[in-house]
């Protein structure tokens, strides 16, 4: 009996596969150090800025919008947060809640522009892109601003007790194969057709092998990275809030029928406000667990990082037409990425060749997308 694979389930497997792939190559090539501890350790603190600045930009482009200025936000709100910490030796509570504020603000103006102005998102980026790199070096002076404090350096240096990390995610594994669980009765109460029983926990139990593989891996350097823990929780709250929620649904709506959800009676331009605002506040959890890994607020922080951003996005399954992406995709995609990063940063590939090889696979990454929505 042949299960049949819907397109998303398609784009996961070829995910999964993309990664083994990379996985094997560069585990030969550097003749095993790529899946060390301490490099698998290294490689998640990197996936962790990437993936967090995806989560974001998920919802941006599923609103059918494009954010370019996130780099550039992520270096100057990591430039204020190192400002305020090492300048002004603000408590770091308050360093925190201040950086979230104005990358909420900044991502607010830049959806105002958008959203109510009617000014295209590519050409209000793109000046946030410029305009947020200027002002950095304008606060900074175009030096770096260091050391970070101990308390900033938490965010971005310290690990998870093994033991704390097991709980975690043992608690990570029981709830998803309740989900799972859940999903399907709740399918069987309304006469909803579930896929093979066999099917839907092999992948539950496999995802649950993984986490707790990855977990006593990280054991053996010093635990898991306290990005990855932020990064996992982000997934889970902004899951949730793409699939559960009143506003996720919008933001979904308005990507595939921008005209059908305004007569549906939905505030457009609120919720592509909104959009903006959140992907504001992604970039400063990005700027922060940045800055406290660096040590630093440098000019020259998240340069390029937008385009690894969208890459991740267009990657994990989101669709530059709007309207189709998801949270675990975008994460998948910023694995992939950062993986290539750390592979060949590793081999000592020259810098303008990753850059080529990353083009390369963005290109393709948008064909494949343009391709399948020709197919159906």
């Amino acid at each position: 009996m042949f299960i049949k694979i819907k397109t998303n389930q398609l784009q996961l497997f070829a995910m999964v596969a993309a990664i083994l792939f990379i996985v094997v190559f560069f585990t030969i090539m550097t003749d095993g150090s790529f899946i060390s501890p301490r490099n698998i350790s290294n490689l998640l603190r990197q996936t962790a800025i990437v993936g967090v600045l995806a989560i974001g930009m998920v919802f941006v482009i599923v609103s059918a919008e494009i954010d370019l200025s996130v780099g550039s936000m992520m270096g100057l709100l990591g430039g204020i947060a190192a400002i305020f910490d090492v300048w002004f030796h603000f408590p770091i509570a308050l360093t925190i809640f201040l950086t979230l504020g104005i990358g909420l603000l900044l991502g607010l103006f830049n959806g105002w522009w958008v959203a109510y102005q009617r000014v295209p998102s590519f050409i209000v980026t793109l000046a946030g892109m410029l305009a947020f790199r200027g002002v950095l070096v304008g606060f900074t002076d175009g030096v770096t601003v260091a050391p970070t404090s101990s308390a900033m350096s938490v965010i971005g240096q310290s690990y998870i007790p093994f033991s704390w990390g097991i709980s975690v995610v043992s608690l990570l594994c029981l709830g998803l194969l309740a989900r799972v669980y859940s999903r399907r009765k709740a399918k069987q109460q309304h006469g909803v057709r579930n896929q093979s029983a066999k099917f839907e926990y092999s992948k539950a139990i496999a995802m649950v092998v993984a986490l707790l593989a990855l977990v006593f891996i990280l054991d053996h350097y010093r635990g898991i990275p306290t990005p990855i823990l932020l990064m996992g929780g982000l997934i889970i709250i902004l899951t949730y809030v793409a699939k559960r929620t009143a506003f996720g649904r919008r933001v979904y709506a308005i990507g595939g029928n921008i005209e059908a959800t305004r007569m549906s009676g939905v505030n457009v331009e609120r919720t592509k406000m909104l959009v903006f605002g959140l992907n504001g506040i992604m970039v400063a959890v990005a700027a922060l667990i940045l800055t406290s890994r660096l040590g630093a607020g440098s000019p020259a922080a998240g340069n390029m990082a937008e385009l690894d951003a969208i890459a991740a996005c267009v990657i994990g399954g989101t669709s530059l037409a709007g309207g189709i992406g998801t949270v675990f995709g975008a994460i998948m995609g910023a694995l992939i990425m950062s993986s290539l990063d750390n592979g060949m940063s590793m081999l000592d590939v020259p810098t303008f060749w990753q850059l080529i090889v990353k083009g390369a696979i963005l290109l393709l990454a948008v064909w494949l997308d343009v391709k399948t929505k020709k197919a159906h």
